[in-house]
């Protein structure tokens, strides 16, 4: 009797902790890698992100930059609130398509903010040349 319960409250944690909408749509259980990058094409149900990192080249003894595209999967609840150009949040989750691997968890900056920061950090530039 006592280990029914423990895996029927161990389910719910499992449930708790997984991402994507609880009613129609099937949860999708996110474990893994996380990267953050902006959105640059929107799909139905998918969103296409970018971001750059910097790789140690030893022979030159130089940084390389290199950009990775990602696709992931956009939960229904999230649809409407990411853009193009939104900073976004993805996680690792198991294989849900060819190329979908990642589901989106959070969006971490709008458009909007973005731009503002740039602008900013442009006047400081400008500011200290003169």
């Amino acid at each position: 009797m006592a280990k029914k319960k423990e895996k029927a409250e161990s389910k719910m944690k499992s449930k708790e902790n997984a991402v994507g909408t609880p009613s129609k749509e099937k949860r999708i259980g996110a474990r893994g890698r996380i990267f953050e990058g902006v959105v640059i094409r929107k799909f139905p149900k998918r969103v296409t992100i970018a971001f750059e990192r910097m790789i140690y080249v030893k022979k030159y003894e130089r940084y390389a930059r290199y950009r990775t595209k990602l696709h992931a999967r956009l939960p229904e609840n999230m649809e409407n609130e990411i853009n193009m150009g939104d900073l976004i949040r993805v996680q690792e989750c198991r294989p849900l398509s060819k190329i979908i691997h990642f589901i989106v968890t959070k969006k971490i900056k709008d458009v909007k903010e973005m731009k503002t920061k740039e602008k900013l950090g442009e006047e400081k530039k400008v500011g200290g040349q003169k």
